[in-house]
């Protein structure tokens, strides 16, 4: 019998035990409390270089700290990460060889080498990974994309646009060094892949942390243009993907959308996807794919 509200599948029964890493800003609003309301998941503990900021990301939910990360593996049976990519790309190696389900963020590390291990590592353990690509999770993000399979699209311009660089706890150490390229660019790399067809090459114009232009060429033949920045001050943040072809223009924009409305999808699908063995497809390996257009737009500036 499929499952139905009388007949919720197993893994409502058994929520998934999921342990964070990190209690910075992200780790805050998002991930604990996203994994903490359930009821597909809980939060089974909390593990940060500094005990205290562990101790304060836990406490609304009564988690428990993890004194070290081999204990926070002991603890669950999947690992979300809220660190800088370069933590990331390590430890979720480590987590992938314990046997750990993986919710990743991007980019998945700071270099395709690490990338690469990610994604081999996961493929090799066969552990179920998914990736923080927020917008993908939105109704309106899917019904866009759903929109776009059937339009033909011969170019496309797109932006992300914000100001957190410039002040606030969200201006952190790796995202002022490497700019918004690698904060920004999986987002609208991911939907101009996903809504006109395969990018096949990227080049790069402009600096990553302050405005950076991306060119993309698609294998349909479309090219794309993707605008990039977070140190420009903007009301708030811009989000917007149009497409153009011989059926007329369709835009995707974000300006009205409540992004709460993605984490209890993400956490539903993450749920499902280790309960199951299935994944979404935005994984590992999906995140080292475009891994390799950032490294293919950084070696083509």
């Amino acid at each position: 019998m499929p499952p139905t509200a009388d007949n919720p599948p197993a893994w409502h029964h058994t929520p998934v035990r999921v342990g964070l890493v990190g209690a910075g800003p992200w780790a805050r609003a998002m991930h604990a409390r996203t994994l903490a309301e359930g009821p597909e998941t809980t939060l089974a503990a909390v593990w940060a270089r500094r005990p205290e900021a562990a101790a304060e990301v836990a406490a609304p939910y009564g988690a428990p700290i993890a004194a070290s990360f081999e204990e926070l593996l002991d603890s669950c049976e999947a690992v979300a990460f809220a660190v800088p990519p370069s933590v990331q790309a390590q430890l979720a190696v480590r987590a992938a060889r314990a046997g750990r389900a993986l919710l990743l963020e991007k980019p998945l590390a700071l270099t395709l080498d690490a990338a690469r291990e990610v994604a081999d590592t996961v493929a090799e353990t066969g552990v179920v990974s998914q990736l923080v690509l927020t917008k993908r999770y939105h109704p309106t993000t899917r019904a866009f994309l759903a929109r776009a399979a059937s339009t033909d699209v011969i170019g496309a311009r797109s932006c992300y646009l914000h100001g957190a660089f410039l002040e606030g706890e969200f201006a952190t150490s790796w995202r002022l060094e490497h700019g918004a390229l690698l904060d920004l660019g999986p987002h609208l790399l991911d939907l101009l892949d996903a809504a006109v067809a395969p990018i096949v090459s990227v080049r790069a114009t402009g600096d990553s942390r302050r405005w950076i232009e991306l060119t993309c060429e698609h294998d349909n033949g479309a090219v794309s243009q993707a605008s990039l920045s977070g140190a420009v001050r903007v009301p708030r943040a811009q989000t917007r993907v149009e497409l153009f072809g011989s059926t007329g223009p369709l835009v995707y924009d974000t300006a009205d959308i409540d992004h709460a409305e993605c984490w209890p999808v993400l956490r539903r699908e993450f749920a499902s996807a280790v309960r199951t063995g299935t994944g979404t497809g935005i994984d590992a390996a999906h995140g080292l794919r475009i891994q390799r257009l950032l490294d293919d737009a950084l070696r083509r500036r």
